[in-house]
This record gives structure tokens, C-alpha cells and sequence, in this order.
């Protein structure tokens, strides 16, 4: 009979530890979360740096010799919600180009930057919604991942930057699929790919900085593949901007 007992609270212990939220419980979480907030625009500063291919788009897009390891410009990410967001990129002695998503809508002023287009389109996505409630909330969130391929009904966990994540989408390496921080329900991490079949990795890094905090992540990487092609760090954040809406 002891043994017995036991038996049946390990394995209660290892079917709680091994529970996993459902799809629809952790984007709600994850909405609300970013409701309260209660952010409403932010400029957030920092410096740029391009990897790989990446030093050859946006070195012709700045105007800037692309025969090096790797690129460093300055960077700006400017949110005004909801779901307005723009991601500059200024050389000194160079060009200043811009990726902007506007109510799902994707705006390009000077040359593209792919890396840059992309990072803007998902961190809108994620980070700038704006919904009368948390269902509606995620449900805006659910549509948006499965219009990358991402099946967010299906979950595991998962590590990622030494922590634990949920996983959003079919298990396997090269499956879509969006990461969730088990704690504080911020995004981590966006794997999917884009119209044409590339590959794409937004990873969500930190949020603890003194600049932005919760409102954005220290680190912004785009991943190509399976190379890395732009970094972000935020180095000065401003909650306050006085953002004018032509920028959007």
C-alpha cells in the first residue's frame, strides 16, 4: 500500500510539472500583460549591427563599403499605438532608411533593408496591438501567427536565452513557431517564413533594461537561416515621445 501511494504522487508530481498551458490561455495572458502596460508611444535608441549578408543590403542602402565582417550604424524604433511602428537605421556619414508597418501595412522609405522590414513587422505585430478586450486581443494574435504558418493551439515547453518558454506551434527545428517567457508572458521568439520561402528568426532579448524595460527588450536579432543579420540593443528609451504621424 506504501509503495503504492508512492507511486501515485510521483507521478501526480511529474504530471504537474510537465502541464502546459494551452495556446489560447498563454496569447490572453500574454495580450493582457501587454495592456497594463498602458503604453502608448515609445522611442527607444540604440546602436545597430549587421552580420553575413546582411552588411552587403544594408551597406548599400546606407552608403556605406560593405567589405567587412560586420556593420554598425545607429538605430531607432519609435511605437505609437496601436499598431503604428516605425525602425530607422542612420549612417553618420551615410543615408538614413526606414521600415514602417501602419495597421498591418509595410512602408519603405530610401532602400530596403530586409532584416530591418522584418523585425518592424513582427515587434508591431506582438508588441504594439491595441484590443478592446483580451479575447479580442488574442484573437487578433491567433490570426496573426497562423498567417505565418504558426498552429498556436499546439504547445510545449521549451528553453530559450536561459529560460523557460512556452512554444506556440508544431514541435520540430524547422517548424513555424512563436516562444512565450514562462514568466511575465512576454514574446521570446518568432520562427516562420515569408512569401518567398526564407526563413526568418525574430528573437525577443531582455527585458529588464533600465531604458525600456517591459516595453521593449534590450535586444532585437533577426536570424536568416541559420545566420544571424541584425542586432538591435536599445541604449536610451523615451515613454513620453511626442511621435507626429507622418513618421507612420
Amino acid at each position: 500500500m506504501k509503495r503504492t501511494v508512492l507511486l501515485v504522487g510521483v507521478l501526480a508530481a511529474l504530471s504537474a510539472g510537465a502541464y502546459v498551458l494551452p495556446g489560447g490561455s498563454i496569447m490572453r495572458r500574454m495580450v493582457g500583460g501587454r495592456e497594463e502596460l498602458q503604453l502608448f508611444t515609445l522611442k527607444a535608441d540604440g546602436s545597430l549591427h549587421f552580420y553575413g549578408p546582411g552588411v552587403k543590403e544594408a551597406g548599400a542602402a546606407l552608403g556605406l563599403p560593405a567589405d567587412r565582417p560586420e556593420l554598425e550604424a545607429d538605430g531607432s524604433v519609435l511605437l505609437k499605438l496601436p499598431s503604428r511602428c516605425r525602425f530607422e537605421a542612420k549612417a553618420v556619414e551615410g543615408n538614413t532608411v526606414a521600415s514602417v508597418s501602419s495597421g498591418g501595412r509595410k512602408r519603405l522609405e530610401g532602400t530596403e533593408i530586409p532584416a530591418l522590414s522584418e523585425a518592424i513587422q513582427q515587434v508591431c505585430a506582438l508588441l504594439a496591438m491595441r484590443a478592446d478586450s483580451a479575447v479580442e486581443g488574442r484573437e487578433v494574435l491567433e490570426a496573426h501567427l497562423r498567417s505565418l504558418g504558426i498552429e498556436p493551439r499546439t504547445t510545449s515547453l521549451g528553453r530559450f536565452d536561459g529560460e523557460v518558454v512556452y512554444v506556440l506551434g508544431t514541435p520540430g527545428e524547422a517548424k513555424p513557431q512563436f516562444w512565450v517567457y514562462k514568466e511575465g508572458f512576454r514574446p521570446a521568439r518568432l520562427r516562420y517564413k515569408d512569401g518567398k520561402g526564407t526563413a526568418w528568426d525574430v528573437r525577443f532579448l531582455d527585458y529588464t533594461s533600465p531604458a525600456t524595460g517591459e516595453m521593449l527588450p534590450r535586444t532585437l536579432e533577426v536570424w536568416r537561416g541559420s545566420e544571424r543579420v541584425m542586432r538591435f540593443t536599445a541604449l536610451t528609451g523615451d515613454t513620453r515621445a511626442k511621435l507626429a504621424d507622418t513618421l507612420f
